[in-house]
């Protein structure tokens, strides 16, 4: 295969996947058939099913896209300079933030993701282990310099992201919304004291 038809062939599955969340979007992840993916891009479902061997595949496609773009976009802060506490708590308010953004009022989309939950579980799984991924490195930034406590980061990052889940998980954020509990910038000095030195969080 030349570089060309490779480029060619990756355009096309970007346009699939693009044309495919807009109608997600309009019409609802069920309502939406291949045959009116392929009628919007003016081509046959057998096309379509060229790229993509079935709906569900579309599905996660789009929803890798959506979730790799708050990876992406977290990946972007844990790099940044300044102390560990600022850029972990700019990580998750940009998670809830997005997620809120993408999903939270958006109907047809909450369904994408109850859907996803349910057959394509790998999917949500991969982007909560690539979230907690990056969570962990900037705890690892702030233990190597003695800002925070955690002998085991990996294990301090799956407590932070677990501590973190109702302002993640965009069927949580939705169905907490108007419940009582903390607020997200609460929840993330919650976990910000809890990884701070024994010492410094005692006042000492």
């Amino acid at each position: 295969m030349t570089l060309i038809s490779e480029h060619t062939e990756t355009d096309t599955r970007e346009r699939i996947l693009v044309v495919a969340e807009r109608l997600f979007r309009q019409l609802g992840y069920q309502k939406t058939t291949v045959a009116d993916i392929a009628k919007e891009l003016r081509m046959s479902p057998a096309n379509v099913y060229r790229f993509f061997d079935s709906k569900k595949a579309i599905h996660e496609g789009v929803a890798r896209a959506l979730m790799g773009g708050v990876e992406d976009a977290t990946e972007v802060i844990a790099a940044k300079r300044g102390s560990a506490a600022s850029r972990l708590r700019e990580l998750m308010t940009t998670i809830h933030r997005m997620n809120c953004e993408r999903y939270v009022g958006d109907s047809k989309l909450h369904e994408m993701v109850e859907i996803a939950m349910e057959e394509s579980w790998e999917v949500c799984v991969a982007h909560m282990e690539r979230i907690t991924h990056t969570i962990a490195a900037v705890i690892a930034d702030g233990a190597a310099s003695g800002e925070f406590e955690a002998p085991d980061v990996p294990l301090a990052a799956m407590c932070a992201t677990t501590a973190m889940m109702r302002f993640f998980h965009p069927q949580m954020i939705a169905q907490c919304a108007n419940k009582p509990g903390p607020s997200l910038d609460q929840m993330i000095d919650f976990v910000i004291a809890g990884l701070s030195p024994r010492s410094k969080a005692a006042g000492k």
